[in-house]
Formats: structure tokens, sequence, C-alpha cells
């Protein structure tokens, strides 16, 4: 017997894996790691937290238990966008 053709795959966003350093995410067929170093929002919440977001107009991801909306620019570009704090 053999298995069927893989099905596509129909999620444009998901979390992989969490550890100790970061989230790492597949976003659109592209791997993507959020450091709690750049992303540091994410550091302490838990993974119900992590895990409940939202993928909003194919641009932005929004965490809404954390009151957190990124683009996609910025996780792929964090270099691009310094963390500022007064």
């Amino acid at each position: 017997m053999k298995s069927l053709k893989r099905g596509k795959h129909i999620s444009e966003a998901e979390i992989q894996t969490i550890s100790e350093f970061g989230i790492w995410m597949l976003i659109q067929g592209k791997e993507c790691f959020l450091s709690y170093k750049d992303f540091p929002w994410f550091h302490g919440a838990s993974v119900k937290q992590i895990y409940h977001f939202e993928f909003l107009h194919g641009r932005h991801l929004y965490w809404p238990d954390l009151d957190l909306d990124l683009s996609l620019e910025s996780l792929f570009t964090p270099e691009k966008f310094p963390l500022k704090a007064r």
C-alpha cells in the first residue's frame, strides 16, 4: 500500500518551536526566528499566549493576549526596527 501524496500546506503562519532563546515560526513558507533579544514582548509570555495569534491581511501577525501587532517586515528584518526605550 502506498501513502497518498501530501496535500498543500494551507496555514500561512504557524509556530514551530518555542525555546529558551526565542520562537521559530513558519510564515508564508519562510522560516523565521524571533529571538527574545529582538522581540522582548514574548519573553515571559505563556505558551498559550504565544500560540494564540492571528494572521491579518497577509502582512501582520497579531497576538491579542499580548496586545502585540508585528508586521512581517519587522519579523524578517528586525535590524531595520531598533527597539528604543525610555
